[in-house]
């Protein structure tokens, strides 16, 4: 099979709004603009140019003066961009408000929801207000314990559009893991739904939000969201009230948009905290929204006609990037619940249904509904789908093929990467370009990019740091009570100074294209030679009777020797056959460097609540060192079994 998969038409890159920002920029800015490559180029050799011109394509609302559009842009952390302006991040996604589907949300019980982009404006309305009636001003904290239903979006909105900061966990996190975040941040107010679905079973959450409010002295309110029942008594949780006592009192109306600075919070993410308590990472409101404008409007070819989707939790970033979707005024579709019940076409059904044009999810999804042998292009229609997105880990080639031959053959197939630190991207989709196999298409507009070797120097076609070497503007505008920066400096610019260094272990392509190798935290170090997990994985789960895989560095015998860790199919041993036939897939597609020492049977693979594997996490286990914060942790029962292994003791 040839490395190149798909070929946008001229057509498509014609109507794309990528292709239409190229000939703008040309016409009005930069006349050495005129294609990816060359836009690309003027991106970060004049950002501040760029950046503007991002704020007239996509229509920004703000006040003030915005011809410094960047200043100190020596200086990582520390540059500025746009430090004259004010502006509201809610006003912004906000922007319309008629008769257009704005949300439309399917449950996994059942439960269907719509609202418009004027019915959403008036249930925003009422919750401001309510909330500016319990107190919540500029800079307090709202906190939501919340599946992914469109009262999560409502939350958000209000709680923005009055200058306090919103945080979110989904509600399977468990207890301690939700004091672990909140407590940091002391909300004001809790949002919590009733009780949420997922795999056909019913889960409650005010049991939950009880106990953790008794470590939360800071919440002055509580309001409870039905959602599986259509009517909730919240007698039972201390300081609680239904959604509909919390806004009885108001009629929808006028919000009053509070703008403010350029870089006023409005968002505090975590780090998964699997090696110790989470870092609260803080977004501004001008930096977080004009990135997702570039990547929705640009990168992702959002337009007013289309369906938006993403696969994920409210705990996850992928939830605060796809609501930004509503600036562009396109309808955001949300699913809450498992996507393998009652069978793997569940996701399929929805996008079939609302006529999803952009589908999102994570690598891991892609491959395990091509390891239960669903085939969407046999079973369904997706008449609109013109684009697949995958994040979360690095999507193997062999998933590539898949999308390609099992789902659409005409789609857009864009592996995208970024992270909580930055709430958005740094390698994304293009329509204008060419899709390879393997590849993430590119590195993100205005996004300076490069791949580093020990001695800080960039290099192509051979694996290094992934590292961005110049200020964007969704760098956190700080850590939560970091009053100095110094954990924030430690997180990112330790390694090499005044450049962020992102922990991936990755290679830019002949193509200008990104293959990213795993962690370079988590990367494999046997003999000297730095070997990413993820080439491991793509090799390991190419083996039918492999489910998936985890693999560890092990100090041993004043070396680094490779364990590999797999889940098999139900019924299936690890005999020597298998393991032969793993490592014969391994050699013959990576190097003898890569082919694990020891290969054991595990029965589940640790993840956080997001899905990310967590090999950390696992290494401290096997090295004998504490785990500090399993609550981060989906399965954190899983990690038991990898405590001791007489496997590895010789």
């Amino acid at each position: 099979m040839t490395d190149l998969l798909w070929q946008p038409s001229p057509e498509r890159i014609e109507r794309s709004n990528l292709g239409r920002f190229i000939k703008r920029v040309q016409q009005e800015v930069d006349a050495q603009v005129y294609d990816y490559v060359s836009l690309y180029d003027f991106s970060v050799k004049y950002p501040e140019k760029f950046w503007t011109a991002v704020w007239d394509y996509c229509g920004i609302r703000a006040s003030g003066d915005r011809s410094r559009a960047l200043i100190d842009a020596d200086k990582m952390p520390g540059a500025e961009f746009f430090p004259d302006v004010t502006l509201n991040f809610a006003e912004n996604l906000l922007r319309f408000r008629d008769d257009k589907l704005a949300i439309a949300f399917r449950g996994e019980s059942g439960i269907a929801r719509d609202l418009t982009y004027a019915e959403l404006h008036e249930q925003v309305s009422r919750v401001a207000q309510a909330l500016r009636a319990e107190g919540v001003g500029v800079g307090d904290r709202v906190a939501g314990f919340m599946p992914n239903i469109p009262e999560a979006v409502i939350a958000m909105l209000a709680t923005t559009s009055i200058g306090a900061l919103w945080s979110s966990c989904s509600p399977d996190f468990g207890i301690n893991g939700v004091v672990d975040r909140f407590g940091q941040i002391e909300p004001k107010v809790l949002f919590s739904a009733d009780a949420y679905a997922y795999g056909g079973k019913s889960f409650d959450c005010l049991d939950k939000i009880s106990s953790i409010l008794a470590q939360l002295p800071s919440v002055q309110k509580v309001v409870v969201v039905p959602y599986l029942s259509a009517t909730q008594d919240a007698a039972r949780v201390s300081r609680a009230v239904t959604l509909a006592e919390f806004t009885a009192a108001y009629e929808p109306g006028q919000i009053e948009f509070v703008r403010l600075p350029w870089s006023h919070p409005i968002y505090i993410l975590y780090s998964s905290g699997t090696t110790g308590i989470p870092k609260c990472i803080v977004h501004g409101a001008g930096g977080t929204l004009i990135q997702h404008l570039k990547e929705l409007v640009l990168h992702a070819d959002v337009k007013r006609e289309d369906k938006l989707f993403y696969y994920t939790t409210c705990g996850w970033m992928m939830w605060n990037w796809l609501v930004s979707g509503l600036a562009t005024g396109a309808t955001v579709c949300l699913f809450d619940g498992s996507p393998f019940h009652p069978d793997g076409n569940v996701l399929w059904n929805i996008v079939d249904e609302l006529g999803i044009s952009v589908f999102g999810t994570s690598a891991k999804y892609i491959t395990a509904i091509e390891k239960a042998g669903v085939k969407p292009a046999e079973t369904h229609k997706l008449l609109n789908l013109k684009t697949v997105l995958s994040t979360g880990s690095p999507l193997a080639p062999e998933s590539f093929d898949y999308v390609y031959r099992d789902i659409k053959s005409s789609v857009l197939l864009g592996s995208i990467s970024g992270g909580t630190d930055i709430v958005s991207c740094f390698a994304l989709a293009a329509p204008v370009l060419p899709v390879y196999r393997g590849e993430l298409q590119t590195r993100g507009l205005g996004m300076k990019v490069e791949i580093l070797d020990d001695e800080g120097k960039s290099v192509r076609e051979t694996p290094g740091e992934f590292a961005c070497t110049a200020p964007f503007p969704s760098m956190p505008v700080g850590f939560w009570n970091d009053a100095d920066g110094s954990k924030y400096k430690a997180a990112y610019f330790e390694r090499f100074d005044n450049i962020w260094c992102h922990g991936d272990w990755a290679t830019l392509t002949q193509h200008d294209g990104i293959i990213i190798h795993g962690r370079s935290d988590a990367t494999l170090n046997p003999g000297g030679v730095r070997i990413g997990t993820a080439e491991i994985y793509r090799q390991v789960e190419r083996v039918e009777d492999v489910l998936e895989s985890l693999a560890i560095g092990q100090d041993f015998d004043h070396d680094v020797r490779v364990v590999l860790f797999v889940r098999l199919r139900e019924s299936i041993t690890l005999d020597e056959a298998l393991q032969a036939r793993i490592r014969k897939v391994i050699r013959e597609n990576t190097t003898p460097r890569h082919v694990p020492s020891k290969i054991i049977q595990v029965p589940d693979i640790p993840r956080t609540i997001s899905g990310k594997i967590v090999e950390l996490a696992v290494r401290n286990i096997v090295h004998g060192r504490p785990v500090k914060n399993t609550d981060a942790l989906a399965n954190p029962e899983a990690l038991d079994f990898y405590r001791d292994l007489p496997e590895l003791a010789d």
